[in-house]
């Protein structure tokens, strides 16, 4: 059998099938049987040889559905060093950078139930545990508390909330709704914070928040 020449095209395009697949019909509902019929020709030994079990595809899927995540994590380093912008500013600004991220408004327009992917929510949470709360949020709370334009005694669980309630409250990806309860959703969410004196989400990422939600509502 000849050597394909050209790996990292096979892989690109075994996972782009298999997103698709994964988002329309649920991680567990598509078969890697399902992913060959989609391929145009490759075979199933193809897919073994780039990856060894369906739950790999999947997590290959996740790194290319995130791949830009490389330069917010830039930005938010960027941030850090900022010694000119509060810790509250410096909050603001991270969320408004996670939503000018391309990856969000695919997802968007996708429109994927999340409900139905069991698989991708559990990897989303334990990204919020694990690593965004601890490791970028946390620590620009804690920035803010040091300089006075946040007020909490409880950094860690306040980075693990706000992330909670935007991702998986906030966004109708996690369960459906009614576009007037979505609002009434970020009204809440808004009126929260700002009573614990956060505004998090600046002009420009509330106009970007609609957006997303029009963009889903289209495609449903």
């Amino acid at each position: 059998m000849a050597r394909n020449k050209y790996p990292e095209e096979t892989v690109n395009k075994i996972l782009d099938v298999s997103m698709q697949l994964f988002l329309e019909k649920g991680y567990e509902h598509t078969s890697i049987q399902d992913i060959v019929n989609n391929l145009g020709g490759l075979s199933k030994g193809a897919i073994y040889h780039h990856f060894k079990s369906k739950e790999d595809i999947l997590n290959g899927v996740m790194d290319k559905l995130y791949q830009g995540n490389d330069n917010e994590l830039d930005h938010i380093k960027r941030l850090e060093k900022n010694a000119n912008m509060t810790g509250l500013e410096k909050l603001q600004a991270l969320f408004t950078s996670a939503l000018d991220n391309p990856r969000q408004e695919d997802m968007f327009q996708m429109a994927p139930d999340f409900i139905k992917n069991p698989q991708m929510l559990v990897m989303q949470l334990e990204g919020i545990f694990k690593e965004s709360a601890p490791h970028y949020v946390q620590p620009i709370i804690e920035e803010g508390i040091a300089d006075g334009s946040i007020k909490t005694e409880y950094p860690k669980e306040l980075a693990e909330v706000i992330l909670l309630l935007i991702n998986i409250w906030l966004i109708p990806l996690i369960h459906e709704d009614d576009p007037n309860n979505v609002a009434n959703r970020f009204a809440l969410f808004q009126e929260m914070m700002a009573k614990l004196g956060i505004e998090v989400f600046d002009a420009v990422a509330i106009e970007r928040l609609e957006k997303f939600r029009k963009l889903y509502e289209q495609k449903k």
